[in-house]
C-alpha cells in the first residue's frame, strides 16, 4: 500500500466530504424552488461535467483510446475534478484496478462480490468510498509525472469549490441548491456504471466478468452504460456497439460523437475502435464463464476510424 503524506490524505478525504455536503445542499431546492434558469444550470453543468468524466477522465486519460493536445487533457481534467470525481491520479488508479480485477474479490466496487443484493448495490453505488479501500494502492506513473495533473490531483477540490462559489454569486441560494443538485445527480449517474452496469443488462461480448450493456445507464452517462463492450475492448473510443443476430449494431454514444467533434476541429486524433471482424470474434457463447475468472488481456487496438 502506498504511503501518503498527511496533506495528501487530508486532500483526498475532502472528496467524499464534499460529495456528502452536496447531497445535503441539494435539499435547498425544496426551499427555493427552481426557476428555468436554475434548471438549465442543473442540466448544463451535469452534461458538461459528465462529458469531462467520460471523454477525458475515462477514454482519454485512463484508456488512451484517442490522442489529444495537452491543453485539451488539462482543461478536461479540471472539469472532471469540478464534477466531484476526485483528481486524475486517484481516478485512473481506481479505474485500472477495477479492470484488472473486474468482479473478483480485489475489485473494490463490484456489486457481484459479497455483500450481494441491496447491500452490494449500495457498496458499488458509493459505499466503498467511505471504506479503507478509498486510497489507491498505487498511483499511475504517467499522471504523476505531469506536474499540472499531479497538482490538480492533490487540489482536486478547488475546481468544485470554485464552481460552487460561482453558482452562489450568480443566483444566490437558489443556484447554490441547483449546483448541489447537479453534482449529486452527476455523482450517482457515474456510479451507476459501477453498480447497474454490472448487474442488469445484456452481455453480447465474452469478458469473463459481469459487465453488461445497460441502455438506462448509457442515457445517464452519455454512452458509458455500454459497459460490456468497454470491458471487451477497453481501448475502444466507441462504447456504443452490440451484436444482434450475428451482426454488429451501433448504439447511441454521445461521448464518442463528442470525440469525433474534437477530431473534426483537429483536437483529437488516432481514434481507436475494434474492427467488425474482431467484434464478431468476441461474441459471447451460450455458456457464460463464471464471474470471478481472470479476464484475458486485450491487446492494443489498431487505430481506426
Amino acid at each position: 500500500m502506498r504511503q501518503y503524506s498527511p496533506l495528501t490524505i487530508l486532500a483526498y478525504v475532502c472528496g467524499p466530504v464534499l460529495i456528502l455536503l452536496s447531497h445535503l445542499g441539494a435539499l435547498l431546492v425544496f426551499m427555493t424552488g427552481l426557476s428555468w434558469g436554475a434548471i438549465a444550470w442543473v442540466v448544463g453543468w451535469y452534461g458538461i461535467r459528465m462529458l469531462a468524466t467520460t471523454a477525458i477522465y475515462h477514454r482519454l486519460l485512463t484508456h488512451k483510446s484517442y490522442q489529444a493536445p495537452t491543453p485539451v487533457l488539462w482543461v478536461g481534467c479540471v472539469l472532471g475534478a469540478a464534477a466531484g470525481q476526485m483528481g486524475p491520479s486517484w481516478w485512473k488508479a481506481h479505474h485500472l484496478a477495477h479492470h484488472r480485477h473486474a468482479d473478483q474479490p480485489r475489485d473494490l466496487h463490484s456489486p457481484c462480490m459479497p455483500p450481494k443484493g441491496v447491500n452490494g448495490l449500495y457498496w458499488s453505488q458509493g459505499g466503498w468510498l467511505l471504506s479503507r479501500h478509498f486510497f489507491p494502492a498505487k498511483l499511475p506513473i504517467d499522471v504523476e509525472q505531469d506536474a499540472f495533473l499531479r497538482g490538480l490531483d492533490r487540489l482536486h477540490f478547488m475546481p468544485l469549490i470554485a464552481l460552487c462559489a460561482l453558482s452562489y454569486s450568480i443566483g444566490g441560494v437558489e443556484y447554490l441548491g441547483a449546483f448541489c443538485l447537479s453534482t449529486t445527480l452527476l455523482f450517482h449517474g457515474v456510479q451507476t456504471v459501477n453498480s447497474l452496469s454490472h448487474w442488469v443488462g445484456d452481455q453480447p461480448f465474452s469478458t469473463h466478468d459481469d459487465s453488461r450493456n445497460n441502455a438506462f445507464v448509457a442515457a445517464l452517462t452519455l454512452g458509458e452504460g455500454w459497459h460490456n463492450l468497454h470491458h471487451a475492448f477497453a481501448a475502444s473510443s466507441r462504447h456504443g456497439i452490440t451484436l444482434q443476430d450475428g451482426q454488429v449494431v451501433y448504439l447511441p454514444d454521445p461521448t464518442y460523437r463528442f470525440i469525433q467533434l474534437l477530431e473534426a476541429v483537429s483536437l483529437a486524433s488516432r481514434l481507436q475502435r475494434p474492427s467488425e471482424a474482431r467484434l464478431l470474434a468476441r461474441a459471447n457463447s451460450t455458456v457464460l464463464p463464471a464471474a470471478g475468472e481472470t479476464t484475458p488481456s486485450e491487446p492494443n487496438l489498431a487505430a481506426t476510424r
